[in-house]
C-alpha cells in the first residue's frame, strides 16, 4: 500500500499506477501458472480433452476466483462459462442437464454454491459427469492464493507412485507410531483398507472430486488400541477455518478417547466441549497422511478443508467419518469430525520410517 508524502515537491500521481501494474503482472503470472497446473490435470488426471464438453461455473467474488476462471478459459478454450451471480439457478440446473454423459463440470466457489436441496458434485457424478470442485477461495486472500495454486500442479510420478506404495505399506502394516517430536501417538492396531485422493480414477465409479490433491487417509481397525500423546500445531475452528495457537497443543490419548490436554487455548477446549455436549466424549478417528507439497507448517491457507492436504499428518476428533463405519457409532448420532494437524517429526508404519525431514519416505 502507498501513503502520501508531506512532501509537496514531488509528484507521488504514478504511485496507484505503479501499484496496479504490479498487481496486474502478479495476477498475469499467476493466471499462467493455474493454467499450466490446471491442464495438467485434465490432461493427466481426469483425462479430459480441451476439445470435449465442458461447463465452467465461477463467480467473481475474490481475487483467486477471478484467477482460477481466465486460467481455466486458457486451458479450456471451447468450453462453456456460466457466472453464477448472474443467472438463476434454474438456469444452472437447465445447463447442467444438457450436458452428455463424459463432459466435465468444473465449479469455482468463492465460498459453496447453493442449489436448494440440489447436492451438486453428488448430482453430477449420478449423471456421468466428470467435476472439479473449487470451494471457500474467499477464505485465502492474498499470497494464500498464490499457495492455493501452487497446490494444484500435478506430478503422476509423485502422488500416483507415492500414493500407491503408502496405501500398500498402510494396508500390511500391523502397527503404527507417529512422533511429534519428543511425544508418541501409538497405533497398536492394524489400519483400515486406506483410500486414495491422488488423481488415479481408474477403476473409480467417478472422476473428480474436491481440489487440490493429496491425501492417503485410514483409520485403527480397533480405535481404543490409540493411546499416547501427540502435538498438534493447527485445528479447525467452529468456521472451518486454521487455528493456529501460539504453542503447539498436546493431546493426552487413552483408549482412543482424548482425556487430556497442555498448553490448550480457549477456543481449542471451547471445540471439545462442543463435542463432548453432543457425542459425550472425543474420540480420535481419522489418521490421514497429506501429501501436497505446496502446504507446510510454514505456507498455510485459512480454508481448513484446502490445508488437510498439507504434507505430513493430520487426525479428526469426534466420532463422524462417513467412510468407515464401526460398531459402536451409530451415523445419526455421530456429529463431529474436527481436522487437528500433528507436528509431524516422524511417522513409523511397524518399524519402518515412512516419513522424515517433511516427505514421506516409501
Amino acid at each position: 500500500m502507498t501513503h502520501p508524502s508531506n512532501d509537496t515537491s514531488g509528484d507521488n500521481s504514478s504511485d496507484s499506477s505503479t501499484d496496479t501494474s504490479r498487481l496486474d503482472a502478479i495476477s498475469a503470472a499467476a493466471t499462467e501458472v493455474a493454467a499450466h497446473n490446471v491442464a495438467d490435470t485434465l490432461a493427466m488426471a481426469i483425462c479430459h480433452r480441451p476439445d470435449e464438453p465442458a461447463l465452467i461455473v465461477c463467480d467473481k467474488r475474490s481475487w483467486l476466483n477471478v484467477v482460477l476462471t481466465e486460467a481455466y478459459r486458457l486451458a479450456l478454450p471451447h468450453a462453456t462459462f456460466i457466472d453464477f451471480d448472474e443467472v438463476t439457478p434454474d438456469a444452472v440446473l437447465a445447463a447442467f442437464a444438457a450436458l452428455p454423459a463424459g463432459s466435465l463440470v468444473v465449479l469455482i466457489q468463492s465460498t459453496s454454491f447453493r442449489l436448494e436441496a440440489f447436492r451438486i458434485r453428488i448430482e453430477l457424478f449420478k449423471r456421468g459427469l466428470k467435476v472439479i470442485e473449487h470451494v471457500h477461495l474467499s477464505r485465502m486472500p492474498g499470497v494464500q492464493g498464490l499457495h492455493y495454486i501452487a497446490s494444484l500442479a500435478y506430478d503422476p510420478a509423485y502422488y500416483r507412485g507415492v500414493g500407491h506404495a503408502l496405501k500398500a505399506r498402510i494396508d500390511r502394516a500391523r502397527h503404527g507410531m507417529v512422533d511429534s517430536g519428543g511425544e508418541q501417538l501409538i497405533f497398536a492396531s492394524p489400519f483400515e483398507s486406506a483410500k486414495l485422493n491422488i488423481g488415479d480414477y481408474s477403476g473409480m465409479n467417478n472422476i473428480g472430486g474436491q481440489f487440490p490433491l493429496g491425501e492417503v487417509f485410514t483409520e485403527a481397525q480397533d480405535l481404543e488400541a490409540v493411546n499416547g500423546r501427540v502435538r498438534i500445531f493447527v485445528f479447525g475452528d467452529t468456521k472451518f477455518m486454521v487455528n493456529r495457537p501460539d504453542t503447539p497443543i498436546t493431546l493426552i490419548i487413552e483408549k482412543g478417547r482424548v482425556t487430556g490436554t497442555e498448553h490448550a487455548t480457549a477456543e481449542f477446549l471451547e471445540m471439545l466441549d462442543i463435542i463432548r455436549a453432543h457425542e459425550g466424549e472425543v474420540w480420535v478417528r481419522e489418521l490421514g497422511f497429506g501429501m501436497n507439497r505446496a502446504f507446510s507448517r510454514e505456507q498455510m491457507v485459512n480454508d481448513i478443508g484446502t490445508y488437510e492436504r498439507m504434507c505430513g499428518i493430520h487426525l479428526s476428533l469426534g466420532a463422524k467419518h462417513g467412510v468407515y463405519a464401526k460398531p459402536q457409532f451409530k451415523r445419526k448420532d455421530a456429529r463431529y469430525h474436527v481436522d487437528i494437524f500433528a507436528v509431524t517429526e516422524a511417522v513409523y508404519l511397524d518399524d519402518e520410517r515412512v516419513y522424515q525431514d517433511g516427505s514421506w519416505q516409501v
